[in-house]
């Protein structure tokens, strides 16, 4: 079974929805997990042993922070578990606070800019993140993440001159690229989109998620077998059939990419 193309007239609704979303799912392509909304710059929460359960790790560095507020460390490390739980509000108060007690920290900016833009305050988050690194000493990731929510803000040429920056620093780095091709999609240049995840998809990143981007921008083409071709490519049968099935999820129904577009949220669970 193949895709059927998509009347003309939802084309536009759907290429918006769809790229808005997969924006904040691979922000964070090759630099961390699927849950973040952005890459990790900074220190990752401590890695519990095999087998443990990570919110010990989080709680153990919850305690750290409430024993001090003042440890940059312990704040940027509990804040990122935060958001792995979907307290992504509660993550912002917490770097918010260090942030307070440590003026001039780049790794406590870093990580309170990414934070601000889960929570959909990307102006204030463009403010914290420029605040991230200096231009002397630019972070390509931090540079990654300020083209992501500029795209967000539907400044789609500023947010690619901060992605061909990070190039030159971090040249054919996977997590760019497929971000870049995204925001080539949102300015409705899907050739040029295309070409860029090629590109992404052909480095070194084992992340799925970059073949999908390249999938759904090639099907918004209507270009749908070979869409699915992509979406099965090197992956085993299950894996490749539930690719099918998202793809054909996204290019066929309007109400679904908005959906997708706002991210599930575990239960919050008290920190201990």
């Amino acid at each position: 079974m193949t895709l059927q193309a998509a009347p003309h007239t939802n084309s536009t609704r759907r290429l918006a929805s769809l790229t808005v979303a997969l924006l904040l799912a691979t922000a964070g392509a090759g630099c961390g997990t699927l849950q973040q909304a952005m890459p990790t710059t900074t220190g990752a929460v401590a890695a519990p042993a095999p087998g443990g359960d990570p919110r010990q790790s989080m709680q153990a560095w919850g305690e750290r922070y409430r024993a001090n507020p003042r440890d940059a460390e312990a704040a940027i490390n509990y804040a990122q578990g935060l958001r792995g739980i979907g307290q992504r509000a509660q993550a912002v108060a917490v770097l918010e606070q260090a942030s307070l007690q440590n003026t001039g920290n780049m790794e406590l900016s870093g990580a309170y800019g990414r934070a601000l833009a889960d929570v959909g305050k990307h102006e204030q988050a463009l403010e914290v993140l420029n605040r991230a690194h200096t231009p002397d000493r630019p972070d390509w990731r931090i540079l990654n993440v300020q083209g992501v929510v500029l795209d967000q803000l539907g400044r789609h040429p500023e947010a690619q001159n901060y992605y061909a920056t990070a190039l030159r620093i971090a040249p054919e780095e996977p997590s760019v690229l497929s971000n870049l091709g995204l925001s080539y999609a949102l300015s409705k240049n899907l050739p040029e989109a295309e070409v860029t995840l090629k590109r992404a998809s052909a480095g070194n990143s084992t992340d799925p998620r970059v073949r999908q981007n390249l999938a759904l921008v090639v099907g918004l083409q209507g270009r749908f077998p070979e869409a699915e071709a992509i979406a099965r490519a090197d992956l085993p049968p299950d894996q490749a059939a539930a690719n099918v099935a998202y793809l054909r999820q996204m290019l066929a129904q309007p109400n679904a990419l908005q959906a997708r577009a706002q991210p599930k949220r575990p239960p919050a669970r008290p920190a201990s």
